[in-house]
């Protein structure tokens, strides 16, 4: 009997964890190589992993609704033969060899090299990392060169339960090294860096006391969260449902955070007769059978229009000495808002630039119907430049939406209704538009705002002569 066991895959885009959201196949099922075997949540999208082996189930290392690492065991196979597979290491040595930051500055193993150098082989389809990408993660040359490596390489890797634990701590801005694991031979455990950062905020003058007099902190025990049914001690109100935050959810709540905290945005806004905009829609569908959606035609005048103001088509990067580097781009990969099941999920369409009317129309209906099924890719749903919210879908007029970060700006479209117009000094019945921009002031003062703004609005009330130059 040979039992090979598969780990979680590299899921793209630096993803070092997925919450198992269901098991395709159980303990004793018969599977095929390639055969989706689970369906995961990373903080970008659902995705079916494959297995690599042939063989009969074993063991399913994980239940649903758990939170599963990368290169960590996922399922095991019973694949038949005579040899057995080498029995797994320890969780705790598994963290510290599986990835680059849980080495800890220490001297990798010759074999771990090699096998290293020769890649994982746990890797999805679609999203792999080469032998060589694996050498340029997992050894990274230490800072201050050979005096520096000859001082790292005697140094004891400190022991963490796994990756998460380590995160909670650099999270917190707390030094791992010197937390007190309260696991076996000194196992640093979730429990221990939660009893450190609590007694650090109890106790804030602490650091002030020598290393060496300081006593250990005591063992704290992290606050139980109310459940359901029980009364919320701050309020006094019965819970009607608690729970942490995870994959899309986790991922969309910081993404805004990290938004509002790091860009000093500012909003403007102007109202659009689109009632030109909407009779010529009507005419190409009467002509050919269909025609774009105004979301597509009103995205095609943006895309123009940041070639002309490119500046909000850019991001702004802090660099490691804490200057800020200001980075513009050649085309656009343009996000779009689409709401889900699951929440807000911003697909882009890659090369937007080079696309007309009908073909970004198609390509907005093709990414929304992947992202609503829970199949869109990590690529799908990753790497836009500038992205456009239509919350009109929603009924509303207007909103100062949060810039999609790192981008430098986002554009809102409310809903079209029929107002009061003045047109050539003559009241009429119009549809308008409000049209909002919010953008990241530090790449540029509001004069680019507004005439981007202008640009797209004087095109979206006279779009023959707009399309005509474009």
């Amino acid at each position: 009997m040979s039992i090979k066991t598969f780990l979680l895959p590299d899921l793209g885009e630096g993803l070092t964890e997925a919450e198992l959201v269901r098991w395709m196949v159980a303990a004793g099922d018969t599977v095929a190589v390639d055969q989706p075997i689970a369906e995961v949540e990373t903080a970008k999208s659902l995705v079916e992993i494959p297995c690599p082996f042939e063989g009969v189930v074993s063991t399913l290392h994980g239940d649903a609704g758990q939170m599963m690492l990368v290169d960590e065991p996922f399922i095991s196979v019973n694949t038949g033969g005579e040899e057995a597979e080498a029995p797994v290491a320890d969780e705790a040595e598994r963290a510290q060899s599986y990835r680059e930051e849980e080495r800890a500055g220490t001297q990798v193993p010759a074999e771990a090299a090699a096998e290293a150098d020769e890649g994982s082989g746990n890797v999805l389809i679609g999203y792999g990392t080469s032998s060589a990408q694996s050498k340029t993660s997992r050894r990274r040359k230490p800072r201050g060169g050979v005096a520096a490596a000859a001082a790292q390489a005697p140094a004891e890797a400190v022991r963490v339960i796994n990756p998460l634990v380590r995160k909670l701590a650099r999270d917190n801005a707390l030094d791992i090294s010197t937390v007190q694991g309260s696991g076996p031979e000194g196992l640093i455990l979730r429990t221990d860096v939660e009893a450190a950062l609590s007694a650090e905020a109890g106790q804030p003058a602490a650091a002030a006391a020598p290393a060496a007099t300081a006593p250990a902190p005591a063992a704290a025990v992290p606050a139980t969260p109310t459940r359901a049914g029980e009364a919320d001690s701050k309020t006094g109100l019965p819970v009607a449902s608690t729970q942490l935050l995870s994959g899309v959810r986790k991922t969309i709540a910081n993404a805004m955070s990290t938004s509002r905290r790091e860009i000093p945005e500012a909003t403007v806004w102007v109202d659009v007769d689109v009632t030109k905009l909407l009779k010529l829609r009507s005419k190409i569908k009467e002509a050919e059978g269909q025609a774009p959606s105004v979301m597509a035609l009103i995205s095609r005048f943006a895309v123009a229009g940041l070639q002309r103001f490119p500046e909000l088509n850019s991001r702004i990067e802090v660099e490691a000495d804490g200057g800020l580097r200001h980075t513009l781009f050649e085309g656009v990969n343009l996000g779009f808002a689409a709401q889900t099941d699951r929440g807000l999920v911003v697909p882009n369409v890659r090369d937007a630039h080079k696309m007309n009317a009908k073909e970004l129309s198609a390509e907005f209906a093709r990414l929304a119907s992947v992202a609503r099924e829970g199949k869109a890719g990590v690529a799908d749903l990753s790497g836009s430049t500038f992205t456009i919210n239509n919350y009109g879908v929603f009924k509303v007029d207007g909103s100062a939406a949060i810039i999609n970060y790192p981008e430098a700006a986002i554009l809102g479209l409310g809903r079209i209704i029929e107002k009061p117009w003045v047109v050539n000094g003559k009241i009429k019945v119009r549809s308008i538009c409000e049209m909002t921009l919010s953008f990241d002031h530090r790449v540029c003062d509001g004069g680019t705002a507004a005439g981007f703004m202008r640009y797209v609005a004087d095109a979206m009330t006279d779009p023959k002569t707009a399309l005509a130059s474009l």
